[in-house]
Order: structure tokens, then C-alpha cells, then sequence
């Protein structure tokens, strides 16, 4: 979890403590007007836990102050800006993400984009998001709604053919391996990487294995323009817009870029990918 949002989540926890011991109440007291376990008294105070909506009303109820609810939900909100849990985005499934995804790209002139372990979703065959959804969906136990995200998805990829778009991105040479579908479905998906080199829109790096490199490859991140960066982690997706951010991963993609291969180059390494299919 990253640094700046368990440090938010300290601060909102000790406000929350702050609260009880205005109302003079210990944790056990407080704990059982609000029926709750101690112990989850004890996990929002330290910043162990996020708080819900209802809990922050709750709280604020409990301690006699009712008047600090909106103050709350504001702390709570500023957190959730920018550090977004996949269990609520994926509630409804993945199609909602998806289209914001379309809504953010429509509004981005040039995406720089960085994947360590996939194909970027901008360069998607339908099989491979449909196996990447369905795999996804399972894991984060979320609903099913395959097709309709598969649609949106491939719709999203329209933007790559839209004159004055720029969409520069590099991929660990690593990702060409990792299979997440048959070998049929992984294969043509190569290939459409490779058909993708070359379209003025476009510029594709791979980063080879055996490169050196100033910096460790240890998640993907996109960065729209100079005004946001994605970046996903197992349980949260964090938007970042902050200016020293941005700077660090432009920075990052900078230093990740520099033993990148372009043209023919890349497509060799593709192809090789794409060869060792064969022998599965």
C-alpha cells in the first residue's frame, strides 16, 4: 500500500480518536454503542483499516457530534480520489472501469504507458481481454460481465487510429511471454502487437531481458499528457495528479525507456515470442 495513503489514513484515524476522547469515552465504551467489535475500533484509530461512509456517520453519531460528519466524509473521499479499491470500482463488474477508461482517453492526447507482465489493454485481441476479464473477474470474485467489457474495451481502442494522438509504450520483453490464454489466442495476439509497429500513432518498445537498466521494472503505470498517472496494484488503483508525482513516473518511464528497441528490432523480439509458442 503506498506510504502517502496509509499516512492519509493515520491522520483520518487520529481525528476519529481525537473524537472518542472528547466524548469521554474508552474504546471498549464506544465500540459498544456502536456494536461493533473493539478491536475494529482500534484498527480505524490506527489507520489499519479504511473506514466506510456509514462507519465515519456512525462514529460521529456515537461521540455526540454529529456536526463533523461532512468533515469526515471529506477526509474519507480525498483518500479514495486517488487510492480507488478494485472491491468498489468492480462492484458492478468490469464495465464501468472500462468505460472510464474510453472517457480519459478521449480527453489525453499522448498516453505513456509502461506493463511489466501484459499486454497493454489499448493493444488487446478480444480473446486475450476476454481471458485477462474472466481470469480477473474470478480472482476479485466480482460479477461476470465479460462481453459487455470486452466491447468497451476494443471500443477504446479506437483512439489509436485518431490523427493527433500519440500513444508511446513500452513493454518488458518478459510480458511477451506470460500466458494467461491458449497458446492460439496468445499467439495472435503477438501478432497483432507486431502489426501495430509502424502506425504513425504508435510507438511501441520492448525492454529486453538482458538489458541494463538505471531502474527496476516493478509495476506498470500510465501517464496521461502531464496530468495524471494509473498505476494498479492488487488491490487498489491509485490516480495520481499531484506534480511531484508525475515527475517521478515520466522520470521512471524516462530511465526504463532508454534500452528500449523500436521498429524492426522489436519486432524480432516479438517474434521470437511468437516462435517459442510452437514448441508448447
Amino acid at each position: 500500500m503506498s506510504t502517502d495513503f496509509q499516512d492519509g489514513r493515520e491522520v483520518l484515524g487520529a481525528r476519529l480518536r481525537e473524537l472518542r476522547t472528547e466524548a469521554g469515552l474508552d474504546g471498549k465504551s464506544l465500540a459498544e454503542r456502536l456494536g461493533w467489535q473493539r478491536s475494529k475500533v482500534s484498527r480505524l484509530e490506527n489507520g489499519k483499516q479504511t473506514p466506510s461512509v456509514a462507519d465515519l456517520s456512525a462514529w460521529a453519531s456515537a461521540v455526540g457530534r454529529p456536526d463533523v460528519t461532512d468533515e469526515l466524509k471529506g477526509r474519507l473521499t480525498g483518500l479514495e480520489t486517488k487510492y480507488r479499491s478494485w472491491r468498489r470500482q468492480l462492484a458492478g463488474g468490469h464495465r464501468a472501469r472500462q468505460e472510464l477508461a474510453i472517457a480519459e482517453t478521449v480527453s489525453t492526447k499522448t498516453i505513456r504507458g509502461f506493463e511489466v507482465a501484459r499486454i497493454p489493454g489499448l493493444f488487446q485481441t478480444a480473446d486475450y481481454a476476454r481471458h485477462t476479464f474472466e481470469a480477473n473477474a474470478e480472482f476479485r470474485q466480482v460479477p461476470k460481465d465479460i462481453e459487455e467489457a470486452v466491447r468497451a474495451r476494443i471500443r477504446r481502442q479506437d483512439a489509436l487510429y485518431e490523427a493527433g494522438k500519440l500513444f508511446r509504450f513500452l513493454i518488458w520483453e518478459g510480458a511477451l511471454y506470460v500466458r494467461t490464454s491458449p497458446p492460439g489466442v496468445h499467439a495472435a495476439q503477438l501478432d497483432r502487437l507486431i502489426s501495430l509497429i509502424g502506425l504513425d500513432t504508435v510507438e511501441l518498445g520492448i525492454v529486453p531481458l538482458g538489458a541494463q537498466l538505471r531502474r527496476t521494472p516493478s509495476h506498470g503505470f500510465w501517464i496521461y499528457d502531464q496530468r495524471l498517472v494509473i498505476v494498479e496494484t492488487i488491490n487498489t488503483e491509485m490516480w495520481l495528479d499531484d506534480e511531484d508525482s508525475i515527475r517521478l513516473y515520466e522520470r521512471a518511464w524516462d530511465w526504463l525507456g532508454e534500452p528500449a528497441v523500436y521498429g524492426h528490432r522489436a519486432q524480432r523480439l516479438i517474434g521470437r515470442a511468437r516462435a517459442a509458442l510452437d514448441a508448447v
